[in-house]
């Protein structure tokens, strides 16, 4: 059955009037299909069982006071108890909030996902909300697209680039379809779970997400994921305040980063087994929900409060600690669901708190509470996720409002920046940082770290001496099919280096052809690599300029080039070192 696979996709490849680049863009769409009908179907599950445990399915708000406070405690619990042996006998990706697997599983295992953790994701999270569970189901989601773009790549035996590349794409459609945002969907995809913004792998995810949208909005309406207030802004006297409030906003997220996984830790400890604990979780759930129903689920009904100022000062201020438990105790317990939502619930906590609370001072200065409480949603994912484009964009896709564009871009990037520095790792890695996984643009640290250039399968480079003329250089490229050129001196030493892009401003000047020669087109400051350079400075290096290659020096001579490092061969070299790893603990285990 693989072999059959594989051989459909490259009959589909090499059939004469379709190249790659087609199908993969074919194959995105219904990437994007399933997708969007995952989110759909997830949705309606999440309805559908919480109309189970409560006859309703209406938001939580709108019922909980007629709800007995034994039910409240019982039916979370009884929740638990459902998901924790599902998880625990049946998929362990499930269990958390989702993404940080989808991000192990792009890096270590060439974006290879069980098919049977969509279904255990649907079901677990599914069960987790509509059974009161605090969290969101964002993170399910984007498992679930991600797991659908997997077994697409797994089917048709595609390559690991192009599998992490099908794996962006159910994240992208997943996430797109959830807050009928596509633009949020392919940054979400592209900033937090694959770290690469190229154009062969952009193009298909926003395809996915595009086609994720569609769906979603023929099912549910184009309508965004929350009442959002007419904002604007009353005075330029408020930006210095969404300064403070970026800086507000990641000592929040800090916190809420913090706590969470504190609280796994202390479930960890707890000496009864795994699957029981989800129980334990959810009765502690349910005891917040007999006074404070605001966390139930998503909590989509809280944010809207706060957007609409019907929240008091107070309230918000206590709602933000609470908010910040429940979702620690339900994801620290076991339960499954995702951590974004949340976040947000907890960005407009805070940011409608700080907005009433400075309203109250300068009212004739300051918008209410509610516009403040918008953009700090935006600002905690920032800090939370240390993905403040994707902040930014989801926000504005959700508000379809420009004047919210410099406030939300002041507070997402000052609570990016302050939270990076003050909390290595995001809410997302930090998972895999304590497995002793460290990724950088998708890929694993200490990989990267133990590969030496020397490692790698080295070009030869193309060298011109410094004294070649234009048209030289020019017919040198052609021949040569080269990106750049290396420029020697008399000494056989490296003098710079030539791109096409340097020598295009001239072309069409004839009369010049035989006039410049290498040197005055060359860029003379040329950085290098030597052998011993691990893999991580060189992508560093790569990443600053970049540039797709190097010119590799001797290390003792750095003027003495000995081959060119290109960016394909470092990712070879890194896919062949996973495999081996891989193969090395089955082999242990």
């Amino acid at each position: 059955m693989a072999a059959f696979s594989g051989k459909i996709w490259r009959r589909l490849t090499n059939y004469r009037h379709l190249n790659e680049h087609i199908v993969t863009s074919l194959l995105a769409i219904l990437i994007g299909i399933l997708g969007g009908y995952g989110a759909v179907l997830f949705r309606h599950l999440i309805r559908g069982v919480q109309f189970l445990f409560y006859q309703n399915t209406s938001d939580f708000l709108q019922f909980a006071a007629e709800v007995p406070f034994y039910l409240k405690i019982a039916m979370p619990a009884l929740a638990g108890a459902v998901v924790g042996p599902m998880i625990h006998f049946w998929a362990r990706e499930a269990k958390g909030h989702g993404v940080p697997e989808v991000m192990e599983a792009v890096a270590l295992k060439g974006g290879v996902i069980r098919a049977r953790v969509a279904f255990a994701e649907i079901l677990a999270s599914a069960i987790s909300i509509g059974g009161g569970g605090s969290i969101g189901r964002e993170g399910p989601i984007a498992m679930i697209g991600s797991s659908v773009g997997s077994t697409v790549g797994q089917v048709l035996k595609v390559s690991q680039d192009r599998q992490r590349t099908f794996v962006g794409c159910g994240a992208a459609a997943g996430i797109a379809a959830t807050f009928n945002a596509p633009i949020g969907g392919v940054l979400f995809a592209l900033e937090i779970l694959l770290g690469d913004f190229g154009v062969s792998t952009f193009s298909p995810i926003v395809l996915a997400s595009v086609t994720a949208t569609i769906i979603s909005r023929y099912y549910f309406g184009d309508f965004p994921a929350f009442v959002v207030p007419h904002y604007e802004v009353v005075s330029y006297y408020e930006y210095p305040l969404y300064f403070a409030l970026g800086i507000l906003a990641a000592l929040v997220a800090i916190l809420f980063v913090t706590v969470i996984y504190k609280s796994e830790d202390i479930f960890d400890e707890i000496p009864i087994p795994e699957y029981i604990k989800p129980i334990v979780g959810g009765a502690m759930v349910g005891c917040m929900l007999i006074v404070f129903p605001q966390v139930f689920g998503v909590g989509y009904g809280t944010i809207d409060l706060s957007l609409t100022n019907k929240l008091t000062t107070t309230m918000l201020f206590v709602l933000i600690f609470v908010k910040i438990a429940a979702t620690s105790i339900t994801v620290g317990g076991g339960m499954s669901g995702g951590v974004f939502a949340p976040s947000l619930m907890i960005g407009a906590l805070t940011g409608g708190w700080f907005g009433q609370l400075i309203h109250s001072f300068f009212p004739d200065l300051t918008a209410t509470g509610g516009a403040y409480a918008l953009v700090a949603m935006g600002a905690v994912v920032a800090a939370a996720t240390h993905a403040p484009i994707t902040a930014i964009l989801i926000l504005f896709e959700l508000t379809s409002q420009y004047q919210i564009i410099l406030p939300l871009m002041i507070s997402c990037i000052t609570a990016a920046l302050l939270a990076g520095i003050l909390k290595k790792g995001n809410i997302y890695n930090i998972k895999l940082l304590r497995r002793g996984i460290e990724l950088h643009m998708g890929r694993e640290r200490s990989i990267l770290r133990a590969l030496r250039v020397q490692d790698v399968i080295l070009t030869h480079p193309h060298a011109v001496p410094e004294n070649m003329h234009l048209v030289d250089i020019i017919e040198t490229f052609k021949r040569t099919n080269a990106s750049y050129l290396q420029v020697i001196d008399e000494d056989n030493k490296l003098a710079g280096i030539i791109s096409f892009r340097d020598v295009r401003a001239v072309l069409q000047e004839e009369s010049l052809g035989h006039l410049i020669i290498a040197r005055d087109v060359a860029t003379r400051n040329v950085i290098t690599v030597s052998p011993v350079d691990t893999l991580e400075e060189v992508l560093k290096k790569m990443g600053i300029k970049g540039i797709s290659q190097l010119p590799v020096v001797k290390a003792d001579d750095p003027k003495k080039v000995i081959g060119i490092l290109e960016e394909n061969a470092i990712i070879a070299t890194y896919n062949r070192e996973v495999i081996a790893r891989e193969l090395g603990g089955s082999a242990g285990r």
